[in-house]
Formats: structure tokens, C-alpha cells, sequence
């Protein structure tokens, strides 16, 4: 519901937001996480996907504070019920500085590049975090998140919301039972990306006066101003995205990578339309190559973007959809026709009853394990889960970078394949792609 503001609050908000940020009095410190019967939030990142993250949390909880890095933005966001009266920051550091005591738990949705320097300094102080997908922009990243949410016992919960669909659960759920037998390989596609990709770094321009974007910027290697990375293409960018592989397989890998285990890659290579090392190429193919495990053979985990599908007899005479994903198994296959596995439907196989726990929905999850202090409790937690999900996704981006820069003629070109050393995040026999495993980060910043 829209709040009336009157000419009064208009003013003192305009007011706050011209200072960078604003410290209003009146919120006392949590001494305690346990029992809680009000979650206090802070939100970072309230545009784009954070405004439907922070209203999730303003009907679970009192917004006690919002940071973006928009002042337009946040201004926009302090005129619905629920956001008025919260604090605001454009710096998330300041904002843990001066409310940190006062927090329980934080969403954070803002461009990946930042998700893990922000998410970590909460987890730090014990809060509770609802961080988008992917996880992080990089495997070290998204490793030391896992080890810092075991490390707090904080509940954690990755924003890829397919996770509480029944079908996704029960999907999962049969495969594990072994309605479709054996898997043998697994392929993903999307219809994705739908930002710009394959394009030259743009010329600097003015920043707009309500843009920080020294704050934009933030654990990165500073580069002016340009509004083709903000809003939203920023996605299609290496400094500051993960593509299309980051942005979408979190969903559309989510229900085969649960119900095949999909943990423990053991190479990589990549086949793509080639790229400049600033922006990430118009097209890919990946193979992914996972090692056996007590409960499966070795298989195969194959992903399609930027046009590129599966062919269209695989589907026995299905509809092929812009994005899905086919698991084969010796007995038959299992089909989800949609991003977020919320429908499948055999192809063969043996359906049978099975067992899984339904969802009282993605964030409501969070905010009940939050009261009832359990980190366990949500499923894409960020230790068990969403911490390795995220890495395998990135090991497919390794790839991509290796398949090296566009050619004149537009040939696809093919990366070496990439022996993959997981326990130690590390490309066999080479240290050629330590920095995109393991980011340098901006004084400051650092995780």
C-alpha cells in the first residue's frame, strides 16, 4: 500500500537522502537471536530484484534500515508502508557501523560483484542473511561464505526461489528414488542472456547526481561511470557479473543439481562465441564432468545459453521450451520446461510416490528458521548448499574465460579442458586462472 506523504516527511526525506545517509534514534540493540518474535531487517539493494526482496521482508519483519547506492531509488521505495520510517544509508558499511547491534537479518540484492563483501561483514556480526543468486561472482568467494555461515550458525538462505516449489522437491525426490534408473547426463539451457554481451568497455560519462558510484564500485577495480552498467546490465560484464550461466542456473540447475548430487565436478571445458575478457560472450556450450559417487556413476552435466538448446528429438515429441532442463537416466528421463522446475514430466521411467517436505515458500522459510533459530531449516542454506551449488556454476564461467577472445570470422572457439582440483579450488598442473577463482579487492573491502 502507498504511504501519503506529507510535504514534511517529502522533506525530511529528500534531506537524508542528499547527505548520503541518515541516523534516526528510537531503535534500541538486540541482545538476543533467540526466540525472536520481530525480525528487524536491513535491506541492501532496493531496486530491481530488492524491491520485491525487501517488501518479502516487510511482511515477515519491521525494515529498520535500507542502503542503495540510487538515491531516486530509495526515495521511490520510502513512500510504500512498511519502509517510511527506516533508516538509509548509500554505504553498507556505515550502515552496519551505526545499526549493526539493532539488525537481525539482512537481504541483500545488488549486483554480484558486491554480494559477497556485504554479505560476509553481516555474517560476521551473526546475521541472519538472504543473499540473491548466484551466491558470489567467484568460487573462493562462495566457499568462504559456506564456511563463514557454518562459522556463525547464522541462517542463511540463496535467493533462488524455484527452491520451494513442490515440483522442484518432488523432482529431485524421484530421481533420488531412482524412478528414471541410472542418470546418465544432465542438460540445462536458458533463453538468456537478455543484456548485452560480446561489446567493447564504454567510454566514461557524467555520473547522475543521485548515483554513488564510488559506493557502486565498491570491492572492484574503480572505472568511470557508463549506463550501460547501471541499472541491470552490469550482468553481462566480468567486473561485475556472472552471465548467463550465474544468473539463471542457480534456478534452472537447481532441481538436478539436488537430486543427482551434482557436488563434486571434476573438469570442465567450454565451447563459445569468444569474448574480450570485459564482457562475457554471446553464446555457450559446457560440459561439465562430475566423478562418481555411493550413489551414482560418473556423468555428465551439459548447459546451453545464448540460443543454443539441446536437439529437439531428446524430447521424445515434447515441446521444446526457451529454457529447461532433461535428466536422462538408463530408464527413462525426466523433463522441467521452465526456469524454476514448478512442473516435470517423465519421459519413460517408472513414476512412483515419494517423500519430500513442502515449502511454506522461499522467504517465509527464512524468516521461520530465523524465530526458530535453525540454520538448517531452510533449504539453498548457504553451508550445505547453496555454497557448493554456486561453485559448480562458476567453474563452468573458468571455462568460458579459457575458451579466450572473439575471432574476426566469428569461429567458436574451445577452451582446453580444465582439470578441476575442488578441495583445493585450483586448475590442475596451472595457476593461468587463479584470479578468477580468488578476486583482488579494492582497499577496503576485503572479505
Amino acid at each position: 500500500m502507498k504511504r501519503s506523504n506529507s510535504r514534511r516527511n517529502f522533506i525530511k526525506t529528500s534531506s537524508a537522502l542528499a547527505g548520503g545517509y541518515w541516523v534516526a534514534g528510537g531503535i534500541a540493540p538486540r541482545e538476543s537471536r533467540s526466540a525472536l518474535e520481530e525480525i528487524r531487517f536491513a535491506c541492501v539493494g532496493v531496486g530491481g530484484k530488492g524491491k520485491s526482496d525487501s517488501e518479502d521482508a516487510e511482511k515477515n519483519g519491521r525494515i529498520v534500515a535500507i542502503c542503495d547506492i540510487d538515491d531516486e531509488t530509495i526515495a521511490k521505495r520510502r513512500e510504500f508502508e512498511g519502509f517510511g520510517e527506516a533508516q538509509v544509508f548509500n554505504d553498507y558499511r556505515k550502515m552496519f557501523d551505526e545499526v549493526g547491534k539493532s539488525i537481525d537479518a539482512v537481504t541483500v540484492s545488488i549486483p554480484d560483484h558486491a554480494h559477497a563483501v556485504v554479505t560476509a561483514m553481516a555474517l560476521k556480526m551473526g546475521k541472519a542473511c538472504y543473499t540473491q543468486k548466484p551466491l558470489t561472482r567467484t568460487m573462493y568467494e562462495a566457499r568462504r561464505l559456506a564456511e563463514l555461515a557454518a562459522e556463525s550458525k547464522a541462517v542463511t538462505q540463496m535467493g533462488n526461489q524455484g527452491s520451494a516449489h513442490s515440483g522442484l522437491r518432488e523432482a529431485a525426490a524421484k530421481i533420488k528414488a531412482g524412478c528414471i534408473g541410472t542418470v546418465k547426463e544432465v542438460h540445462v539451457w536458458t533463453n538468456r542472456p537478455g543484456w548485452p554481451q560480446g561489446i567493447e568497455r564504454p567510454q566514461g560519462e557524467p555520473t547522475p547526481s543521485h548515483i554513488h558510484w564510488d559506493e557502486f564500485i565498491g570491492p572492484v577495480e574503480m572505472r568511470e561511470y557508463n549506463s550501460a552498467y547501471q541499472p541491470f546490465k552490469w550482468r553481462g560484464f566480468w567486473a561485475f557479473g556472472t552471465g548467463a550461466l550465474g544468473d539463471m542456473a542457480c534456478h534452472t540447475l537447481n532441481m538436478p543439481f539436488a537430486g543427482c548430487d551434482l557436488v563434486n565436478p571434476v573438469a570442465v571445458q567450454a565451447t563459445t562465441s569468444g569474448h574480450n575478457k570485459e564482457t562475457f560472450p554471446g553464446n555457450s556450450k559446457i560440459t561439465f564432468d562430475f566423478a562418481a559417487t555411493d550413489a551414482r556413476p560418473a556423468l555428465k552435466l551439459f548447459w546451453y545459453d545464448g540460443g543454443n538448446k539441446i536437439e529437439p528429438e531428446m524430447l521424445e515429441g515434447k515441446n521444446r521450451s526457451n529454457s529447461g532442463c532433461l535428466v536422462v537416466g538408463d530408464k527413462g528421463k525426466i523433463y522441467t520446461p521452465d526456469d524454476y522446475g514448478a512442473k516435470y514430466e517423465f519421459l519413460g521411467g517408472e513414476d512412483k510416490e515419494v517423500d519430500f517436505q513442502a515449502s511454506p515458500g522461499h522467504f517465509r522459510e527464512f524468516a521461520n528458521a530465523i524465530k526458530n533459530n535453525d540454520p538448517d531449516a531452510t533449504w539453498s542454506n548457504f553451508h550445505k548448499y547453496a555454497g557448493k551449488l554456486t561453485e559448480v556454476i562458476l567453474l563452468g564461467n573458468l571455462a568460458v574465460w579459457a575458451a579466450g577472445e572473439a575471432t574476426e570470422d566469428g569461429q567458436s572457439l574451445t577452451s582446453p579442458r580444465l582439470e578441476w582440483d575442488q578441495a583445493n579450488l585450483k586448475v590442475v598442473g596451472t595457476n593461468a586462472y587463479d584470479a578468477m577463482i580468488k578476486p583482488v579487492y579494492r582497499t577496503g573491502y576485503e572479505i
